[in-house]
């Protein structure tokens, strides 16, 4: 089986200052555990960066880079995106065609925004995914906390579950390359 892992939005914007998201330093030290994991078994490594038109994401500023701690390789690729789903107007499907890659582990920022979007997409498109449970993270959102926004997504996500594909919610430590 063909697998590749997807790390979201892991940028400066969002992992300090104003849109910190919760618990990042244990949540990108769980990311780089599990890339480390996939590149030595030769598993792709896929950085999506999101970017507005202007602001604290527009392509090239300080909080648009990736984030500070966040161990990336020059063999990893690269997607650009302007959507909440990563595969929307990217290159993201050409380069994991679903004949070529059938599962999708999926980690990143933010939980009920572009990790939710692109779970979704991956599990419509007919992949299946792994959502990593202890490495994706949000804010609070002025109902929730962010630890209940996480729970509630590992909780929601993992019945997601259809006649060609399936969503399973691990843990980083479960997950075997």
């Amino acid at each position: 089986m063909s697998t590749a892992l997807l790390i979201i939005d892991v940028q400066q914007d969002l992992c300090s200052g104003e849109y910190q998201c919760f618990d990042t330093g244990r949540v990108i030290e769980t990311i780089n555990q599990l890339s480390a994991r996939a590149r030595k078994a030769g598993v792709p490594v896929v950085l999506i960066q999101h970017e507005e038109k202007d602001g604290p994401l527009a392509h090239g500023v300080e909080g648009w880079q990736l984030a500070e701690g966040l161990l990336t390789e020059t063999q990893d690729l690269r997607v650009r995106k302007t959507n909440r789903d990563s595969f929307y107007q990217t290159d993201l499907g050409k380069l994991l065609p679903s004949e070529d890659f059938e599962r999708l582990i999926i980690c990143g920022l933010q939980t009920d925004y572009c990790v939710n979007a692109t779970v979704r997409r991956a599990h419509e498109l007919g992949y299946d995914v792994v959502l990593v449970a202890d490495a994706h993270s949000t804010v609070d959102n002025g109902n929730m906390s962010a630890e209940d926004i996480i729970a509630e997504h590992n909780k929601d996500l993992a019945h997601l579950t259809g006649a060609t594909a399936r969503v399973d919610v691990k843990p980083a430590a479960a997950i075997i390359f």
